[in-house]
This record gives C-alpha cells, structure tokens and sequence, in this order.
C-alpha cells in the first residue's frame, strides 16, 4: 500500500528543512564572526601585554591573568573602567579610547587562551580553611558558599557575568577581595555583583582573604 503524503505534512517537513539550514547558516556565520572577532581582538591586544602577559597570562601577580575570562565579565569590566565606574589610573587611561566592537574583539581573544595555572605557594592549613568557605561558607555570619556562583571548579558563570576566579594569581585576588571590603559603604555605585562582593567581602577577616585567595589560585 504506498504512502500517502498530505499537503500539511509536506508543509511540516519543509517547514523543518528551511529552518535546520537558517540555523546551519546562522550558526556558521557565528563561528565566522568569532573566528574574525579573536584575530582583531588578538591585534589590539599587543599593547596590553605588558601587564597581563603574553596570551593574557600575567607574570606579575598584582596584575590578573585575562586567559579563558568570561567574554562578558571582561566587557563590562572595560565599560566600568572607561566610565569610570570602576577606577585604575592604568587601566582607565587604556579603556577611554575602546571603542564597544574594540571591548568584545578583545574579551573574544582572551577568552579563547589557554591558562597558565600554578598552585599558590601556601600551607595546608590556609588551603583547608580556603576550601571550607569556597565550598560551604560560614553559616553563623552568613558568608554564602563561594561555589554558588563560581562553581566546583571556579568556572564562573558567563551568563551572570560571574568571573572566572580558578587559577587566578592569589595577591590579585586577595587585593580584590579587599578592595570590595574597604568600598563597603559606597557598594551600590559599582552596580549589583560588586554590592554582592562587598557585602561578602565586608564579613571576612584578612586571615580568611588570604586563605580564600590561595585556595582559588590553586582550583583548577
């Protein structure tokens, strides 16, 4: 008995044709402007080199390593230091002529470089205490696990614009764990993550910084 194909089925199944190849299209187009959006982005990293190393992997550990950092983290961080949201005599004076096309060339291209992880060199016991408040908080000062919003790994979490912390030098982290503590008071002009940052920040004393900070320098 042969098969009987109605108008509506025909319809249905071109209906799914057309759209597999649109987003076949789209998605190649994607990669294209990517694959684009990197080699620009790689061009107009030459200059920042210097501090945050070839690759985007600093050298110097005041200075943030760039390799694999959320795209999106990366550009509104860019945006906050060309308003002046976010205030760096050296990195302020770099963003105020980045342009927004300039901001994602070059959060594309870092995000695309592969880490230089290095364990921070710290004793067992400030990894121990490190990992206790990454992974479980502290409840009696409701200091929120640090792994809700960077994850197991310290992946972050690029939709929520939450960086990618895991490997990250340990004096960066540290430097900005209390930066966040000292702004306190002034938390709601850096915008909603910095607030949450700092409220965080706020309940830490400085032996437990230090010891978040190695920790997450050595999670990978």
């Amino acid at each position: 008995m042969p098969i009987i194909i109605t108008r509506s089925v025909k319809i249905v199944i071109f209906s799914f044709l057309l759209l597999s190849t649109i987003l076949l299209l789209i998605q190649k187009s994607y990669a294209k402007d990517i694959s684009k959006s990197i080699e620009n982005g790689q061009k107009k990293a030459a200059v920042c080199a210097a501090c945050h190393g070839v690759n985007g992997n600093s050298v110097n550990p005041e200075w943030p390593s760039l390799a694999n950092q959320s795209v999106k983290y990366m550009v509104e961080q860019l945006q906050h230091f060309k308003s002046g949201v976010r205030k760096n005599v050296l990195m302020s004076s770099q963003a105020t002529n980045l342009s927004t096309e300039d901001m994602i060339d070059l959060s594309n291209y870092y995000n695309h470089q592969k880490p230089n992880i290095k364990a921070a060199a710290a004793n067992e016991d400030v990894l121990i205490l490190g990992e206790t408040i990454y992974r479980g908080g502290i409840i009696n000062r409701e200091v929120p696990a640090c792994i809700a919003c960077h994850g197991p790994q310290g992946a972050g979490n690029n939709k929520a614009g939450y960086p990618k912390i895991s490997g990250q030098h340990s004096l960066y982290l540290s430097n900005r764990l209390k930066a966040y503590r000292d702004n306190y008071d002034n938390r709601d002009e850096y915008g909603h993550n910095y607030s949450i940052m700092s409220q965080i920040s706020f309940k830490l004393t400085p032996k437990e910084i230090e010891a978040l900070a190695s920790y997450m320098q050595a999670l990978y």
